[in-house]
């Protein structure tokens, strides 16, 4: 395992699973609540920021409502979420207010990141957060989604929150050591595999099977997620929790578990994704100042606007034209057609008094924009 990788990751997404979290099933594992909040504590001291994906709602409301099933039942299974998300938020304020620590509750579906006005409002808010030193704590909102709960998992939530806030490291803590080469339970020649490419066809193969009684997932959504964060140029690291100190240890470029690594520079992710996977509902018309400012790698602001044209909300994708009326670029507005129009040629300083209110300072941001 390279030790540089995760070493110089200065942004990282922390995912626990649901048989760590509730230990088995039996109750949510205070102690190993508390040690993630205490390793998390040493990383945020080192300079990182760490935003935690945590199972275990619907788990810990079974063992609070004295089920020893999983129930099949979507309406059980929403009941058994809201109740035991209480009891998940006030152990992790807890575990974090004894370092200093705030935390964030945030519970997101996958509908909130594939919805681009959503996706950059949850971006902008964590963010936010991050910037504040508060620790982000985010789970499947289990309470109001159906189809989610049967198909999805937080594996695959933890690597969209890592596309989401451009994270340089995804850590899933799990109950088995990392990937092997087969079941080590079924097969006992079967052996760890400490590093890999993500993406890697024959690591699906290897992976199989499903999840514990207690969770949803199993090895193999953990290899596609570290598929799909890969995507933005994400590394991801498998790893038991229960090894001693494995978020510091794993933060520490040291090899536990398995890594496997993106080959994608994130960047050129970020704007793959924007060019091929977006269509364009509507276009602002900037002056060649403007023009000038986004071939030299900066941000679109108000003051170069010139007009927007059609109608699209905040977080739709548009075209950025020349005064000549090429296309040039293209990206995700901070605001839509409406608001594009009352801040047009006007200052940053501006937004407050023509609005009332300042959401973003660009029009589009540079994270959020393609060159044509």
């Amino acid at each position: 395992m390279n030790p540089t990788r995760l070493a110089i990751a200065r942004r990282l997404v922390v995912k626990v699973g649901s048989a760590l979290v509730t230990n088995n099933g039996t109750g949510l594992d205070l102690s190993a609540i508390n040690d993630w909040a205490r390793q998390i504590s040493v990383l945020r001291e080192q300079g990182k920021e760490v935003v935690l994906v945590s199972s275990g709602a619907i788990a810990c409301g079974m063992q609070r409502l004295g089920w020893a099933k999983r129930p099949k039942s979507v309406h059980e299974l929403q009941a058994a979420a809201a109740v035991g998300q209480m009891g998940l938020v006030q152990v992790y304020e807890g575990a974090f207010a004894k370092h200093g620590l705030h935390t964030a509750q945030i519970l997101l579906t996958h509908d909130d990141l594939a919805d681009r006005k959503r996706y950059l409002n949850a971006r902008s808010t964590l963010n936010t957060l991050l910037e504040l030193g508060v620790v982000p704590i985010i789970n499947e909102n289990d309470t109001v989604v159906t189809d989610e709960i049967k198909f999805g998992d937080n594996d695959t939530l933890g690597a969209l929150v890592a596309n989401l806030i451009e994270a340089d490291a995804l850590i899933i803590l799990t109950d088995q050591q990392g990937l092997y080469t087969a079941d080590p339970r079924k097969d006992p020649s079967a052996t760890l595999i400490s590093e890999a490419t993500a993406g890697d066809e024959n690591l699906e193969s290897m992976a199989g099977g499903a999840g514990t009684r207690i969770g949803t997932g199993g090895m193999i959504t953990k290899v596609i997620a570290a598929k799909r964060a890969a995507r933005s140029g994400a590394h991801t690291a498998i790893a038991s929790g229960r090894e001693i100190d494995p978020i510091i240890r794993l933060a520490n470029g040291e090899a536990v578990g398995t890594l496997l690594v993106s080959q994608t520079q994130p960047l050129a992710a970020r704007k793959q994704w924007l060019a091929d996977h977006l269509q364009l509902a509507g276009r602002l018309i900037l002056d060649a100042g403007a023009v000038d400012a986004l071939h030299a790698g900066k941000s679109l602001l108000p003051i170069g606007v010139i007009a927007a044209e059609g109608e699209f909300e905040r977080g739709s994708a548009v075209a950025c034209i020349s005064p000549e009326g090429r296309e040039i670029a293209r990206g995700l507005s901070n605001y839509g057609s409406g608001e594009a129009r009352l801040i047009a040629r006007k200052t940053t300083q501006e937004i407050e008094n023509t609005l009332g209110y300042v959401d973003e300072p660009e029009i589009i941001h540079r994270d959020n924009l393609i060159l044509s």
